[in-house]
């Protein structure tokens, strides 16, 4: 069951009003913020494991990182205290059967309280034979490790430590190896009910952002320019001691092309933003927009205000076609066909989110291959996975003699298995600047 912040956020939506004023009071101290990564991960290493490897048929997963060249999905288990691995760093899930999965770090000390310490170097100086005696103790029919062609972020084993790895294992321990290609995106892109429970709050963070941003606070039309508005954007997320994840970008859309001086915003601008923070690991990714009003002018144009709709109908068509076990490419194909039917002129790119930006999962497209995508897009949705919403209409636009105008919306959601919900809303009217 969704908690009940979850569930307000998804009733409630997110508003284009004035930022809330406490955005900065919520955020926890490095302590508080440590606490929590320890507990979030605690509930992961508790509820996942067997759950995911058993699904994947892989009896025995090593995950092996040296300081500061770590394996991705390595850092998503350590400690909030911890910012790299320690040396070598060998983590072992091994399917014990009846008595669930169990964590051992062949290491000196144990990681956190899941992985205990399987290695005394005193007895038995060797690392990597430390490694093989573990894995004739446990005897698994399959080893998977960490190779993918297909996913950065599951090919996080260097040849150096495979190497290290494969020579110390018998003829027969090496037949074990498996690529853990699959399990690996698993574990990344399985969010946890308690991570759901915290998320809302960490994508209304960076709403508010945004909608400070994109308010006279920071811009004066006329003078300010977009350069000046995506350093504000680094440095308010600094002062909130938070991470951006990319530098924010703003770019600006506008009746006369050619009145584009030097990047500085003007009434009648359409402004767009794309911007994403970390906060207790989990990333969000956002694009919205913004209307300078023109003097006299009260809401945008027509034209324009009808433009972000279709964007949103196109939203509403993909995530109707978010249906389990659908690849990537399955429903990037279908909800472009419905869309080109309602006679939307559609560009899909939409990920999974998460652990990073740009998570691993099903690949919905991409800007600038509308087809299928080999790999990361044959890859099936599954369920308690979240996504960035991420795509443009293009939509002519009267008021502006015709012309085209691209707008392009982002907005992070969850899919429960059967529907898909907005984490903390999403942007279904213009945020608006005044002229004065």
């Amino acid at each position: 069951m969704r908690s009940t912040l979850f569930i307000i956020s998804l009733v409630i939506g997110f508003s284009t009003e004035a930022p809330l004023a406490a955005t900065g009071d919520s955020i926890l101290s490095m302590e508080e913020r440590a606490e929590t990564v320890d507990r979030l991960v605690s509930v992961r290493l508790r509820d996942l494991p067997a759950k995911l490897m058993r699904r994947e048929g892989i009896d025995m997963w090593i995950l092996i990182a040296r300081e500061y060249n770590e394996d991705p999905v390595v850092m998503t288990m350590l400690p909030g205290t911890a910012h790299s691995a320690r040396r070598r760093t060998i983590l072992v899930f091994s399917d014990e059967g009846g008595d669930g999965v169990k964590g051992y770090a062949v290491s000196r000390y144990g990681v956190g309280d899941y992985f205990q310490a399987r290695w005394n170097p005193e007895e038995q100086p060797d690392q990597w034979q430390a490694l093989a005696g573990l894995i004739s103790e446990k005897n698994p029919a399959k080893i998977g490790i960490n190779v993918s062609s297909d996913f950065a972020l599951a090919d996080g084993l260097t040849h150096s430590e495979f190497q290290g790895l494969y020579s110390a294992l018998s003829d027969e321990q090496q037949s074990k190896i498996v690529s853990a290609e699959t399990l690996a995106v698993a574990w990344l892109e399985t969010r946890a009910e308690e991570e759901m429970n915290l998320y809302p709050s960490i994508v209304g963070i960076a709403h508010d952002i945004i909608a400070e941003g994109f308010s006279n606070t920071v811009i004066t039309p006329g003078e300010t320019t977009v350069d000046e508005v995506e350093w504000w954007y680094q440095d308010r997320v600094r002062e909130l001691r938070l991470l951006a994840w990319f530098h924010p970008s703003v770019s600006i859309q506008r009746k006369d092309e050619s009145a584009d001086v030097k990047g500085v915003i003007l009434p009648g601008d359409l402004l767009h933003v794309d911007f994403g923070i970390t906060y207790l690991r989990l990333n969000t990714d956002t694009q919205q927009h913004a209307y300078v009003l023109c003097d006299e002018e009260v809401e945008a144009p027509a034209g324009i205000r009808a433009g972000l709709a279709t964007s949103n109908r196109l939203q509403d068509i993909l995530t109707e076609n978010f249906i389990l076990g659908r690849t990537g490419n399955e429903i990037l194909k279908s909800a472009r066909a419905q869309a080109i039917e309602e006679g939307i002129r559609p560009s899909i790119y939409t990920h999974p989110i998460g652990y990073h930006g740009h998570g691993a999962g099903p690949t919905i497209g991409m800007w600038d291959n509308q087809g299928d995508t080999v790999g990361r897009g044959d890859y099936p949705l599954y369920e308690n996975t979240a996504h960035s919403i991420e795509l443009n209409s293009t939509v002519s636009v009267p008021e502006w003699d015709g012309q085209d105008v691209r707008f392009k919306l982002e907005e992070d959601a969850y899919f429960d298995g059967k529907n898909t919900y907005y984490i903390n809303g999403r942007q279904e009217d213009l945020i608006l600047i005044s002229s004065e």
